[in-house]
């Protein structure tokens, strides 16, 4: 199959170029039904002639191009309606029936509040151009009214309020909120771009327009992401604040599957500089090696590392109601434990040669010995709970 992109450099179109690459050159091998042959890409750089070419060979054609912020009105319609026609008649020219993709707007909707704005308008001339033409040459036809699209490679102060404060929260600048109870709709670049990949197998959803929400259906007019998230800007810049503090909170925000603040803070990540890639950590070094906290989480525990030097000997303790996981990934051990009240000790030697991880059960003492004369050892520590000063659940006995 040969994929013809035109606005291939805006944000839409980089990150479906990287996607269908990866399918392409067998990276992604996700969708084995789907074939990639040619991947075309035009932009405003590109000639009359490339056009020619692509309209030519291409098997299935996505139309992200489009004006955002012109310097006149005449421009949404040059660009938003223009280069459309310009597009449509050149397939046209060449009898090339394939299917045709258009990126439009929920701002293109009659109902919506902005249906009134020369964006609106022409977008709104488009999606008629593309059924239009979709009628009088029997070309299967898809126009998509995106709502606000977030995710990396996304222009800051430009037309994205979360690439915005995104930016700028990462780069210490400064951001303007002036109603934080403004709801927005938003989609993320990721599920965009596996909705086109679902266009390309012929399994697009369907949708149409109430003026207010877009409703899924089987045959509808319009097409649409399926998954989209309402979220106010207070909602957004009180996420983002929070990963801001992760570095020296070590606190890790709630991050459920699929969630907007997933993948909100997968967008985050992206706009960091370099000087903030890396971070340090507070080690806890003594005699015997270092303790350093790594992560935490605001309902499964913490996470650290424990370094023992050779021949030392640490914990000696037990915990009520808390319990952990030793996992010893370089080195060899020793980990002791004895039920409380009892004499019995059980052993359990590790090793990073063959890592494993060992309970350490609520009730019991236990300890962790490093067996080397020479090297270190290196323990991953998960407890279920981050540790709390003030009760601290930890009580000194010997095994």
């Amino acid at each position: 199959m040969n994929i013809l992109i035109t606005g291939a450099k805006g944000f839409v179109g980089r990150n479906l170029t990287e996607a269908l690459k990866n399918i392409r050159d067998g990276k992604d091998k996700t969708r084995p039904e789907l074939i990639i042959e040619d991947i075309f890409l035009y932009d405003v750089d590109s000639t009359p002639e490339e056009l020619e070419a692509y309209c030519d060979k291409a098997d299935f054609v996505f139309n992200l191009a489009g004006v955002n912020r012109p310097l006149s009105s005449e421009e949404f319609y040059e660009g938003n309606f223009g280069f459309a026609q310009t597009l449509l008649d050149t397939l046209k020219k060449h009898s090339n029936k394939c299917p045709v993709m258009l990126s439009s707007s929920i701002q293109a909707t009659l109902l919506g509040r902005f249906s009134g704005s020369d964006y609106g308008k022409s977008k709104k001339a488009g999606e008629d151009l593309f059924f239009n033409y979709g009628k009088e040459v029997g070309s299967k036809v898809l126009v998509y009214r995106f709502p606000n699209v977030f995710g990396k490679w996304c222009r800051p102060n430009y037309n994205s309020a979360v690439a915005t404060f995104c930016n700028n929260i990462a780069n210490d600048l400064p951001i303007q909120v002036n109603d934080r109870t403004t709801l927005l709709e938003l989609v993320y670049i990721d599920d965009i771009v596996n909705e086109m990949l679902d266009a390309l197998e012929n399994k697009e959803h369907h949708c149409e327009f109430d003026g207010v929400d877009t409703v899924l259906k089987d045959s509808g007019r319009f097409c649409a992401v399926p998954l989209t998230h309402k979220v106010t800007l207070g909602e957004i810049v009180d996420l983002l604040y929070s990963f801001k503090a992760q570095p020296q909170s070590l606190l890790m925000p709630e991050i459920p599957s699929g969630s907007f603040a997933k993948k909100l803070y997968s967008t985050y990540l992206s706009y960091l500089p370099k000087e903030k890639i890396s971070f340090p950590l507070k080690m806890n070094i003594d005699a015997r090696g270092s303790f350093t906290e790594l992560l935490k989480t605001e309902k499964c525990g913490q996470f650290s590392v424990n370094i023992s030097k050779p021949g030392i000997t640490k914990g000696q303790h037990w915990h009520h109601s808390k319990w952990e996981f030793f996992i010893v990934v370089s080195g060899e051990g020793l980990i002791q434990m004895r039920k409380i009240g009892t004499d019995e000790v059980l052993d359990f030697y590790v090793s990073g040669e063959k890592i494993e991880a060992v309970h350490m059960l609520p009730g019991y003492t236990h300890n962790i010995i490093n067996l080397s004369e020479t090297e270190n050892l290196v323990t991953l520590m998960w407890a279920n709970e981050s540790f709390d000063p003030i009760r601290p659940d930890t009580f000194f006995e010997v095994v």
